[in-house]
């Protein structure tokens, strides 16, 4: 489910420039990582002693992500009744639309998210983190629905988007970055930047509109 990470984790130096190191996490049980590529090919091709968290691959209906769910869930378990090792943990799925890709509809991915949301978030006070891809002008009334029901539970939206203008060399695109904080007045509620972003080799830097290097 994760192929970027995936890309991440075969890389030595993978986040070690930003004080982050996924290979070296995953080697002390920090993070557990699941190869979505590689966990679909062995649920095609080979027998399957338990359930496996993408099971719902060979099943002749997709829609059942309860393995997927207790996946996440048992990951999040104490071992050998040790005290939980968790603490403020986050869940990253990238990303949501691949599952809609496997035939899944978009109110099982989101009951899926619901369930994750209410363990991480709700039990053990974490996090849930996921990356949606936005069909644009084509119409996708699934992904429609699953980027609309995901907007209402969120809490933080960022939407990374190209410019309007078109192509340009020195701004990639911009970021709208959307606070949603449900305890407060209504007039407070909401509250929204814009940011614009040049990629660049190992990071990426961010500018008001119109406040771009080359510009001033």
């Amino acid at each position: 489910m994760f192929p970027e990470l995936n890309n991440l984790l075969n890389t030595t130096p993978a986040g070690v420039e930003q004080g982050v190191s996924l290979t070296m996490a995953r080697e002390r049980g920090q993070l557990v990582f699941l190869e979505g590529l590689k966990s679909s090919v062995d649920v095609f091709f080979q027998a399957q002693e338990e359930t496996h968290p993408l099971q719902f691959l060979r099943e002749a209906s997709a829609g059942n992500l309860e393995p997927l769910y207790q996946f996440v869930r048992e990951a999040l378990k104490p071992v050998d009744n040790e005290e939980a090792t968790w603490r403020c943990p986050v869940l990253l799925v990238d990303d949501l639309s691949v599952l809609l890709s496997l035939g899944l509809g978009a109110v099982a991915v989101l009951d899926f998210i619901h369930y994750c949301r209410a363990t991480v978030c709700q039990e053990l006070k974490g996090n849930v983190v996921a990356l949606v891809h936005d069909s644009g002008d084509a119409e996708d009334e699934e992904n429609d629905i699953l980027l609309n029901g995901l907007s209402h539970q969120s809490h933080l939206i960022l939407r990374a988007e190209g410019l309007a203008t078109g192509f340009c060399k020195d701004v990639h695109g911009q970021l709208r970055i959307l606070w949603r904080r449900p305890l407060k007045p209504t007039a407070q509620r909401d509250r929204s930047l814009t940011y614009q972003y040049k990629i660049q080799d190992k990071s990426v830097s961010f500018f008001a509109k119109g406040m771009s290097p080359a510009v001033l």
